[in-house]
């Protein structure tokens, strides 16, 4: 036939003959008497049936019964440009609706065939739950060092089978940069910090929602004026400094207003008495992630991040023989700065208002001081209360270095870049090597943007396993397509502002997330570590974050962290290893009511994924691969239906 094929799933089914094109009908006179007679009385019978039951009837069905049993588009038109509207070819499969209507009260319930598998909404008193970091779990474990604080997951027994809820009254968020400085009071209902905070001028509270005036416990003045005072000492302007990790952020102030200035943060902290403030920083639109640094690595790779800060964060730098500035040191790029402000930094200014001792305070600066010398970093400079040091860009002169001063050793042959439950060592991890002093390990990085699209150094430097430049280049090419290809299904994926919280559940070389840099928003990238390589390096020596994480146990991130959810061939990863339902749950507890997800794989698995979305009350159709319907990896496009916790809750 003329023109393209169309893109959507269309099943094949056998074309019907009618008797009419085969038979040659013709009535004898006085047969059509008995015909007319017949034809009369079954008219009046039919009205007289209209008569007794009131009137004509009318048939409902509704989205949820609809949805659950069409599986697949069968549209003939790419180009989608209200999702409201259905044209003629789709009337009887209706186009998926992306928008936001936060309409919904019917508290979560799902109208559903009796063969779906339906999943309750859980109880109210989960919809903070954070399965890994979960408060009542974590008094089991040492306090020491902060161990109970760490990712401690529940059993497979302990899995919640349950749809956490929204708290009554849930709104989407600000749109950027709108969020920066607003959150809805209903979505996050924490007074804690307007009170525990109010001199900082961390956060307020307006009548129905929060506001962030950018100020920190070391700068009052806000994150804006901080951040200048940094980009005095360093160069903030030149597109060299693109990440950047916040230890201890607290709301992130620091991240949110680094955004403005093209530096991507990665802020984390612990889920502790300062309460929901990585959740604050999640509803401002900031990349963030709750984490602690205590016994284990941080979960990035080694040289991930251009620039390291830490204000008034409270982490013991100097003690456990400089165990937590080793972690820091491994995850800096080579040449990467580390930024420290708050005690004991001018402290012969501050100790009165710290409530310590000048002999305390000199004691923990003399500390760091050591640490940062046994690691071969140079200090810059200290002016008012900010500290900077800088990590060397190769280690031949502090392998020299290490035959007068043992402490601490380079770490034995190991893979630097394992960073999943591997615990903290005392030891250096040693960078790549190099011919001379002027040659920066492992390689030199672009500036940004230019890095994003050139082939990283990992990649020249073959320790990539499999993936080669060629690969690479093929890797543009592929998610330009693809993302391409998305825009035609979701047409709000090419709206600015409609998403700003996005993951990637099995990234690979980030292509999916560098598609996207030119629109107001960020990707979480994840590598799994059961994935056949890891390439988490590569992601960051492009200019982009991400985080490890195995999918058979929970993210460390609050309910309803992400607008959009994107899962490239996760469930064909997982088969063997841990059920789907429970991968499928957590994704629906860490997405937004009206997020939208996007799940690659092949169509035995998204046939699955179909029955269970439709258990979550998820609004779901699949859709053809961009290369058409002879392709078995299809494409399952979903939409998380809006609804809350009642009231009385």
């Amino acid at each position: 036939m003329g023109g393209q094929s169309p893109p959507y799933y269309t099943p094949l089914s056998k074309p019907t003959t009618t008797a009419a094109t085969t038979t040659t009908a013709y009535f004898k006179k006085p047969k059509l008497y008995s015909l007319a007679i017949v034809a009369i009385l079954c008219s009046l019978s039919y009205l007289f049936g209209v008569w007794q039951n009131g009137g004509a009837t009318t048939t409902t069905i509704t989205t949820s019964n609809l949805a659950a049993t069409i599986p697949c588009f069968s549209t003939t038109s790419q180009n989608t440009t209200n999702t409201n509207t259905q044209t003629p070819s789709s009337s009887a499969n209706p186009q998926l609706d992306f928008a936001t209507h936060h309409s919904a009260d019917d508290g979560g319930a799902a109208t559903l065939s009796p063969a779906v598998k339906s999943y309750p909404p859980c109880d109210i008193k989960y919809s903070e739950y954070t399965p890994c970091e979960d408060q009542e779990r974590s008094l089991k474990f040492d306090r020491d060092r902060l161990i109970y604080r760490e990712r401690h997951c529940p059993e497979k027994d302990e899995l919640l089978k349950c749809r956490v809820p929204a708290p009554y009254g849930y709104k989407n968020p600000f749109k950027w940069p709108l969020s920066r400085d607003l959150a809805w009071y209903a979505n996050v209902p924490h007074k804690e910090l307007t009170v525990e905070k109010a001199v900082q001028n961390w956060i307020r509270f307006e009548g129905d929602r929060f506001r962030f005036p950018g100020g920190g416990t070391m700068f009052p003045n806000g994150a804006d004026a901080y951040i200048d005072d940094i980009g005095k000492l360093i160069n903030l302007k030149d597109g060299s400094i693109r990440t950047a990790i916040d230890t201890g952020c607290g709301v992130a102030s620091w991240g949110a207003y680094l955004l403005s200035r093209n530096i991507l943060p990665m802020s984390f902290a612990p889920r502790d008495t300062h309460e929901a403030q990585v959740q604050f920083a999640l509803e401002r639109g900031v990349p963030a992630l709750i984490g602690v640094i205590a016994s284990k690595r941080l979960p990035y790779p080694s040289r991930a991040f251009d620039m390291a800060h830490c204000s008034r964060c409270l982490i013991p730098w100097g003690q456990h023989d400089g165990a937590y500035l080793i972690e820091v040191d491994r995850v800096l790029r080579p040449g990467g700065y580390w930024i420290l402000s708050g005690p004991p930094i001018h402290w012969k200014k501050h100790w009165k208002g710290w409530e310590r001792t000048m002999d305390d305070l000199n004691s923990e600066q003399m500390q760091i001081e050591n640490v940062t010398k046994s690691l071969c970093w140079k200090k810059l400079i200290e002016k008012d209360d900010i500290s900077i040091w800088q990590k060397p860009t190769n280690h031949l002169k502090c392998k020299r270095f290490r035959k007068i001063f043992k402490n601490p050793p380079f770490c034995p042959a190991q893979d630097p870049d394992k960073a999943w439950y591997t615990s903290l060592e005392t030891c250096l991890t040693p960078l790549p090597e190099v011919s001379n002093n002027d040659e920066i390990a492992g390689g030199e990085l672009e500036k940004w943007p230019k890095r994003l699209n050139t082939v990283p150094p990992r990649i020249i430097r073959g320790t990539i396993n499999g993936v080669t430049p060629e690969v690479f280049e093929q890797d543009l090419q592929l998610w330009k397509k693809r993302v391409s290809y998305y825009k035609t299904v979701n047409n709000q994926l090419g709206q600015a502002g409609r998403y700003r919280n996005i993951l990637d559940m099995n990234a690979f070389l980030g292509g999916f997330a560098a598609n996207l840099v030119k629109d107001p928003l960020w990707v979480m990238n994840i590598v799994p570590v059961e994935a056949k390589v890891n390439t988490l390096g590569v992601i960051y020596e492009r200019g982009l974050i991400g985080t490890y994480q195995s999918w058979c146990e929970a993210m460390s991130t609050y309910p309803r962290t992400y607008d959009l959810i994107h899962a490239d061939s996760v469930f064909t990863l997982y088969k063997e290893r841990c059920e789907m339902e429970d991968i499928m749950l957590e994704m629906d507890r860490i997405l937004r009511p009206e997020g939208s997800l996007i799940i690659r794989d092949d169509v035995d698995e998204l046939v699955k994924a179909k029955r269970i979305a439709d258990g979550l009350n998820w609004e779901s159709q699949i859709v053809d691969h961009e290369d058409g319907p002879l392709e078995r990896e299809k494409l399952l496009f979903a939409v998380k239906l809006y609804w809350t916790a009642p009231a009385s809750a």
